[in-house]
């Protein structure tokens, strides 16, 4: 009985080991494969190497004012102050018609055209003051002598003091007859040249952004 159970446990240990043996050997008939990491900079790199390169960009030219964006939120680009005189209201008139021919096509607020009938004097003027990308003066003896005016003139002054969207023009005074409160604007004669005026008037309109 001894001499069995030794073959016996023999033999289990043959086939134990048999078995051991051909699953080795498919283990090792099996391909290894091989990760390779990918790392953060030779993704990168390569990425970069296939995008087009460019060079540097050119400074661009800054836009005009009547470009901006700054413009275009407002509904006009000058608003023109004048007297109740007839001689100031027509040439208010030959002003805006000036700035709004072809190929300047300003956009111009002028009182006696553009103001709402049945509106209140106050609010429509102060609603047009801060529609407008700039405000002009047309500072006559008349204009000085109407209280009106220079409501217009300090209300024009309160919306943006020294911020260079006020333009004084004189016509038919003198020097010593300047406003006191516009001392540190530089005016715009229309007494001995018009023609030179009104184009320097469109060209401040198109500087100032």
């Amino acid at each position: 009985i001894c001499l069995q159970f030794v073959f016996l446990i023999s033999g289990w240990f043959q086939k134990l080991l048999k078995s051991s043996a051909s699953s080795s050997s498919q283990h090792e008939q099996k391909p290894k494969v091989t990760s390779v990491p990918t790392s953060p900079s030779f993704t990168s790199s390569s990425s970069s190497s296939s995008s087009p390169k460019t060079g540097p960009s050119r400074p661009q030219k800054p836009p005009s004012a009547l470009s901006s964006q700054l413009r275009w939120r407002r509904k006009y680009d000058l608003l023109v102050c004048h007297s109740h005189a007839d001689s100031d209201i027509e040439e208010a008139k030959r002003l805006v018609s000036f700035l709004e021919a072809s190929p300047r096509c300003l956009r111009c607020f002028l009182w006696q055209r553009d103001v709402a009938v049945g509106g209140a004097v106050f609010t429509e003027f102060c609603q047009a003051v801060q529609e407008s990308h700039l405000q002009a003066l047309l500072i006559t003896p008349n204009f000085l002598q109407e209280d009106w005016c220079k409501y217009m003139m300090h209300q024009a002054l309160a919306e943006g003091p020294m911020s260079n969207r006020l333009i004084p023009l004189i016509q038919n005074l003198p020097h010593s007859q300047y406003p006191q409160e516009l001392k540190f604007y530089i005016y715009i004669n229309l007494s001995t040249n018009t023609d030179r005026g009104y184009s320097l008037i469109n060209r401040t309109v198109l500087k100032c952004e």
